[in-house]
């Protein structure tokens, strides 16, 4: 992230490399019983032992279904105008294996009162019937790594050369993280 100004105000964005993208493969209705398009990005180097004159491969190969398109199309930041609303979605940023308090925010045990060395356990899991854990009983566990979608950002700044989009806000994931950024 870093920041703008704009009408001498801080805007905090996110620069994001948004492409180009490239149209791969069309799927249909009477061929493959499905209507989308399948775009690659990150082209890779062309291998040596590869003779086929197919496409380069990609490092990323996604499909939107519902979704028509050309095959000669390079989809860049083009697409997109200053000010246009878009949803950005990605994989959070993992936190790995975490207790209660952090991962539901359970508020913890006293600190006093006949409590020792379990003041952000969990506390109860289970009732006298049926003498099991529950379903669903939020416990600890791995917690992030998950597709979260964020929605009602705005487009601050578009750099056509370099394809960088300058979106207001933040968006999941870390650096280096694949988005999808739909208008």
């Amino acid at each position: 992230m870093t920041q703008i100004f704009v009408d001498e105000k801080v805007v905090p964005v996110t620069l994001v490399q948004a492409g180009p993208v490239k149209v791969t493969a069309l799927k249909s209705r009477e061929k493959d019983g499905y209507q989308a398009v399948q775009v690659g990005y990150e082209e890779k180097a062309k291998l040596k032992t590869q003779k086929s004159k197919r496409t380069k491969p990609f490092s990323f190969l996604k499909e939107f279904r519902g979704v028509s398109a050309q095959m000669d199309n390079d989809i860049d930041v083009s697409v997109f105008q200053e000010g246009d609303t878009i949803q950005v979605s990605g994989i959070s940023k993992g936190k790995g294996f975490q207790g209660g308090v952090k991962r539901h925010g359970f508020h913890g045990r006293n600190a006093t009162h006949g409590v020792k060395h379990e003041e952000r356990g969990l506390g109860s899991v289970g009732s006298a019937f049926p003498q099991k854990v529950k379903p669903g009983r939020r416990m600890p566990g791995r917690m992030g790594a998950d597709r979260v979608t964020v929605k009602n950002l705005k487009i601050a700044k578009i750099d056509k050369e370099n394809n960088i989009l300058a979106i207001k806000g933040a968006v999941p994931g870390h650096r280096g993280t694949l988005l999808e950024i739909r208008g």
